[in-house]
């Protein structure tokens, strides 16, 4: 069984093992390809994985011993699927294994945007307090979550525990998803009918949806125009959810308070991208899901499903 790893560096820049994976078959480990390397490092393989490589039809098409493609990440947008089902190929992802880690990112850049914990740290080693005449000072506004409306869009497993994080914060949770599963066991939640009431009323927008179609630039130039010039807005789930000029120019122009982005479109993203200039936001280089812990259980799931695929109990399919 021949199994060819794509770009495993993401996954595991050498601080995790590749030893239950290579107990499985003849495995070649590549830490990045390039497009015109991967059909000559995977031909003859019965089993691909890939974390953000593409694998579009004429590659896949190029493979007629390919059986299973193991996408290791929840999104799978870089896999043409069409193609797989017509050949018959096997594809899987692992959700779900990032949620703390996600969620623990999403409340570190909104509390860094509430309390600018780094730049008042910088002012204190410059000599700043030293020089204070009063026993504290402050150069930023602080700002206190309890009271204030947190905004969920997109209600999933990640969406869910940030909504627990915001009521321990003591925030009401305004929540917008596609799907309204019950919630009658929260106190101080409620579902917005639209994304526009969500948007109009949230002091706090934070994004935890899919990016399809229909999600595309979800943050535009009108959505923005509907935000409170208070509110904050978070990403840590797709870059494209954002449009990132229309996001620079609300944030220059005070029309909202400021942004934490773990996402980009493109990745890594040209040095002019106009988030790195705008005011009050900070981007973080897609860190969200990377912690070791999440990482490791990345890595079992990944296997797990290899596993089951080879026992002929396909789990974790994408259809």
């Amino acid at each position: 069984m021949k199994i060819v790893v794509l770009d495993g560096y993401a996954m595991n820049p050498g601080d995790l093992t590749w030893n239950g994976l290579q107990a499985l078959g003849d495995v070649m480990i590549y830490e990045r390809s390039s497009e015109k390397e991967i059909i000559e490092r995977t031909k003859g393989a019965e089993i691909v994985l890939t974390n953000k490589v593409s694998l579009p039809a004429h590659i896949i098409e190029a493979l007629p011993a390919l059986k299973y493609i193991g996408v290791m990440a929840t999104g799978y947008n870089m896999i043409d699927m069409d193609c797989a089902n017509k050949q018959g190929i096997v594809v899987t992802n692992v959700p779900g294994y990032s949620t703390p880690s996600v969620v623990q990112l999403t409340f570190s850049l909104l509390l860094e945007l509430c309390y600018h914990t780094q730049r008042h740290s910088d002012a204190v080693m410059k000599g700043k307090w030293t020089a204070s005449p009063d026993f504290c000072f402050w150069d930023y506004p602080l700002t206190e979550l309890s009271g204030k409306t947190l905004g969920i869009i997109g209600f999933g497993s990640i969406g869910q525990k940030v909504a627990d994080v915001g009521a321990a914060f003591g925030m009401s949770i305004l929540a917008y998803s596609r799907t309204k599963t019950d919630q009658s066991h929260r106190k101080n939640f409620r579902w917005a009918a639209e994304q526009e009431e969500l948007l109009a009323q949230a002091d706090i927008v934070s994004l935890h949806c899919p990016l399809t179609p229909q999600t595309e630039n979800l943050i535009n130039a009108e959505s923005l125009s509907i935000m409170k010039p208070s509110a904050v807005i978070i990403n840590t789930s797709r870059g494209g959810l954002i449009d990132a000029q229309a996001l620079a120019d609300a944030l220059n122009e005070g029309r909202i308070s400021g942004a934490g982005i773990d996402v980009l479109p493109v990745e890594p993203p040209p040095i002019d991208n106009p988030l790195f200039n705008a005011k009050n936001c900070l981007v973080t280089p897609h860190i969200a899901w990377a912690t070791k812990e999440s990482r490791l259980r990345l890595m079992d799931v990944v296997i797990g499903n290899i596993k089951s695929f080879l026992n002929g109990q396909s789990v974790n399919v994408i259809s």
